[in-house]
């Protein structure tokens, strides 16, 4: 039974979508109808400015975490850990409380990543938070640091499950990204602090 209960347990957690609770709750508007329509901090910061978008984007980190803290807590097999934390990632992305369309699920990526192997996943954040700073392309730093995650967790000798865990999250991320990659290749893609659109 825990190894059910803990995935749905995650993926309902991973379901709750704070930047659509705070913008509805601020703006009086469905955080996917603007901006860049993604339900997700960046996107908040657009919309709602650098408090709503701070605290979403911890929020979105702790929805991450959480899960995964609980299942090792509880003792969990490394494979029912790693699926809790996958399970999370996919709630943000896919969430059940708004018809399955959510974010992108980068934070809670982070957050499930924190739980499973500290230290690689904060170098891998460190890597994001470079890249993000030095081309101001929040995707292009999400994208990368997605990816290396798995690579260090590998090179690092991680659980097997933390591991395969950790790459189908990057694969979750990378394929949501689909948009802003065909964007970053045209040259089209909004950097950060660039001002969205409110609906009229």
């Amino acid at each position: 039974m825990t190894g059910m209960a803990l995935p749905l347990a995650g993926y309902l957690t991973g379901s709750i979508s704070f930047s659509y609770l705070a913008v509805l709750w601020l703006r009086g508007v469905d955080i996917r109808q603007v901006g860049s329509r993604n339900a997700g901090a960046t996107n908040v910061l657009r919309v709602a400015g650098r408090a709503p978008a701070a605290a979403v984007l911890l929020l979105d980190v702790a929805k991450g975490a959480a899960p995964a803290a609980l299942a090792l807590e509880l003792g969990a097999t490394p494979a029912v850990v790693g699926a809790t934390a996958v399970a999370a990632v996919l709630g943000h992305v896919f969430p059940l409380y708004l018809r399955f369309r959510g974010g992108k699920g980068v934070a809670t990526a982070v957050g499930g990543l924190l739980a499973l192997a500290p230290f690689e996943a904060l170098a891998a954040v460190a890597v994001l938070l470079v890249a993000v700073a030095w081309t101001r392309y929040v995707s292009l730093g999400s994208l990368i640091g997605v990816t290396l995650a798995p690579i260090l967790m590998l090179v690092g000798r991680v659980e097997v499950w933390y591991s395969g865990a950790a790459a189908a999250m990057a694969l979750v991320v990378v394929a949501r990204h689909a948009g802003n990659i065909q964007r970053l290749w045209a040259g089209r893609e909004r950097r950060l602090g660039e001002a969205a659109e409110m609906p009229r």
